[in-house]
């Protein structure tokens, strides 16, 4: 019987450190170090889709696992440090690729290399890193299918209605919600909300902000509707907000001009036809954090 008890100890020790490292991993895409906040958002992934809930799991495992064989630091893979670019790489193949035999073992090798990338960011000092790695891994695997194994990308035949009136309550939630690619349900960023407040009373104030400055943006510049509905104009800022917001009101102007200029790129970028990803959220906080060490030499 003891050594019933035993293995019953050590699954339940195994479990809990997988739900651990997992619930971090998805956190830490919001900057939310909390395995139940994390957990939360996995929710809210679900009620959008179950499949970009698998994948975003699957991503997050391969990434984690990447790091340890690769001997990267404990802490740094419990902390889900690794996992958040796969989770994001994960849900990306489901946005991007027909789901195939193919589709994952792309799924497989970009969330890898998204967990090497990511460790090399984490070996300078010059700009942190965020969600880079996702981006560039995402990149490339796109370049990858596009001029050597087409076959998985999926045929678009969607139709777009440009006759939307802004609907102000969806384009906040669809903000949040489209920092994981969730755009069909406000129920997800609502969850991605919720799980924040109970990690960072700060960082909810700072993604509301983030998802509600863009909108007057995107409405001076004469954004459709629809992409502000769909919550494309606003996802970039909440991350940037999160990321520079602090408790006074220099980090709090920072974070702003951050949000709008992400704001602004997201614009430009889907106007050339780019898929952006989350690249004006890391451009417009890398360009900040910039500016930030120029003005801190200078008085010195």
């Amino acid at each position: 019987m003891s050594s019933f008890y035993q293995l019953i100890f050590y699954a339940m020790v195994f479990i809990h450190n997988l739900l651990l490292i997992l619930g971090r991993g998805i956190g830490q895409v919001m900057f939310q170090n909390n395995a139940l906040s994390g957990l939360l958002m996995l929710i809210g992934i679900f009620l959008n889709s179950w499949k970009m809930g698998m994948l975003a799991v699957c991503g997050n495992i391969i990434s984690a696992l990447t790091a340890y064989f690769s001997g990267y630091k404990h802490n740094d893979i419990k902390n889900g440090l690794y996992g958040f670019n796969g989770t994001l790489v994960g849900i990306a193949v489901g946005v991007f690729l027909q789901l195939s035999v193919g589709s994952l073992i792309m799924l497989t090798i970009a969330s890898a290399l998204s967990t090497w990338i990511a460790n090399f960011f984490s070996r300078q000092r010059l700009l942190p890193g965020f969600t880079a790695p996702f981006i560039l891994a995402v990149w490339g695997m796109l370049g990858v299918c596009s001029w050597l194994i087409s076959d998985l990308l999926p045929v678009s035949d969607t139709v777009i209605d440009t006759t939307q009136n802004i609907n102000y309550f969806q384009a906040f939630c669809l903000s949040i919600g489209q920092v994981m690619f969730q755009g069909n349900t406000v129920l997800a960023g609502l969850f991605f909300l919720i799980g924040i407040l109970i990690s960072s009373r700060k960082a909810t104030l700072y993604t509301i902000l983030g998802a509600l400055l863009p909108i007057p943006l995107a409405i001076l510049l004469e954004v459709d509707a629809t992409n502000l509905n769909t919550g494309l104009m606003g996802y970039n800022g909440v991350l940037c907000a999160i990321a520079l917001g602090g408790t006074t009101w220099k980090s709090g102007v920072w974070a702003g001009c951050s949000v709008l200029l992400s704001t602004a790129l997201q614009i430009l970028g889907m106007g050339l036809g780019i898929i952006t990803l989350t690249a004006p959220f890391v451009i417009s906080v890398w360009i900040i954090i910039m500016i930030q060490k120029v003005m801190r030499t200078q008085n010195k």
